[in-house]
């Protein structure tokens, strides 16, 4: 096992594109690191370099206290786990597990020892006979997994290795990653653009945007206190509800602070449907504009009279004028009504006019 470090790590390409630009994180030993973001972000690009399947043109990447940027992939003491499965059809559950230990000369006894035991681990061992096409894709995907854990490498990465699973399997392959996590202790750095996924697996969760970092930390605390509207926007569903300080409507209750803050955030699950004004607060009058019953909760989205004027629009905001409101069980208000939302101060999150910088009321 070893801590991963990445220091100042970026990647230009020929003609001068620069997919990461000086990224920098610190994995301890033993912990799950997810990085997350939208397609595009540079997370895969960053996982590929940690893995040496991409060069990297600034900055050191440290696994276990020794940089291996000029070292190839296969002395790195890693093993990747892809979105494809990428299994030998041909061949069956044992010798797909067992493939690249045969190709390092090990041992068959050893072998065999390893194999069985990462098929007791992955509940494998009565498939080990079978080809890849005799399985569904959640065995499929553990037999991929078990081909990283025969290695008993320093370091997991997984590159959106459930993407291909339905929204049902997905869930259970999830707990089923974070429980083999936790029972290796194998450092492990995870790649997803799912922010569920990104929240309910990470011990550290890394927030990426345009090749950068946006946020690093413990999930419940960068969604607690989001460092900017992007990460605001991003982590969360539904996404935050930002709004600018400048509309006179948010701009007379925010008793001074419209003049240090550009944008105010409120999360859906912190409004509440009263006809009181909370004191130094945000109240919003609103029409129903639709209604979302999914079960234990309600979404209703509404649109302000006053239409938000921001300075720039964010991956995953919600369109100028539109607020949403999430509420206990299934009563709701009626599309078309007229309705009042309320929340507190202690509530609030307070952004500068670019939404590159949170500020502490």
């Amino acid at each position: 096992m070893a801590n991963v470090t990445l220091r100042n790590v970026r990647k230009t390409y020929t003609g001068g594109f620069e997919a990461i630009k000086g990224v920098n994180v610190d994995v301890a030993d033993g912990q799950f690191c997810v990085l997350v973001g939208p397609s595009g972000c540079g997370k895969s690009t960053l996982l590929r370099m940690v893995a040496g399947l991409e060069t990297v043109t600034g900055g050191e990447i440290d696994i276990g206290g020794r940089v291996v940027n000029q070292i190839e992939p296969a002395d790195r003491d890693i093993a990747m786990v892809f979105q494809n499965y990428a299994l030998y059809p041909h061949m069956s559950v044992y010798n797909n597990m067992a493939y690249g230990l045969r190709n390092r000369g090990m041992a068959e006894a050893e072998i065999k020892t390893r194999v069985e035991e990462a098929a007791r681990v992955l509940e494998l061992s009565a498939m080990l006979e079978r080809k890849p096409r005799q399985l569904s894709g959640g065995q499929r995907q553990r037999v991929a997994m078990g081909r990283a854990i025969v290695r008993q490498p320093k370091v997991f990465l997984f590159d959106e290795p459930l993407s291909n699973l339905d929204a049902k399997l997905r869930i259970a392959m999830r707990v089923e990653i974070r429980k083999l996590q936790r029972r290796l202790n194998t450092t492990s750095i995870y790649v997803t653009h799912d922010q569920l996924e990104a929240m309910t697996l990470a011990d550290v969760l890394v927030v990426m945007n345009g090749g950068q970092v946006e946020q690093v930390g413990n999930p419940l605390a960068i969604y607690e206190k989001p460092a900017t509207t992007f990460v605001a926007s991003f982590i969360g569903a539904p996404p935050m509800n930002l709004m600018s300080t400048r509309s006179d409507e948010i701009k007379s209750q925010l008793d001074g602070a419209a003049g240090e803050a550009g944008i105010v955030g409120i999360r859906p699950e912190d409004f509440v449907i009263t006809d009181q004004a909370p004191a130094g607060g945000v109240a919003l009058p609103l029409t129903v504009e639709a209604i979302e019953r999914v079960g234990a909760e309600t979404f209703v989205y509404g649109s302000r009279e006053q239409e938000d004027q921001r300075v720039a629009a964010t991956p995953g905001e919600l369109p100028p004028g539109e607020v949403i409101v999430r509420i206990p069980g299934t009563d709701a208000p009626a599309i078309g009504q007229k309705i009042r939302v309320a929340a507190v101060r202690a509530k609030l999150h307070l952004f500068s006019g670019d939404g590159r910088t949170r500020i502490e009321a």
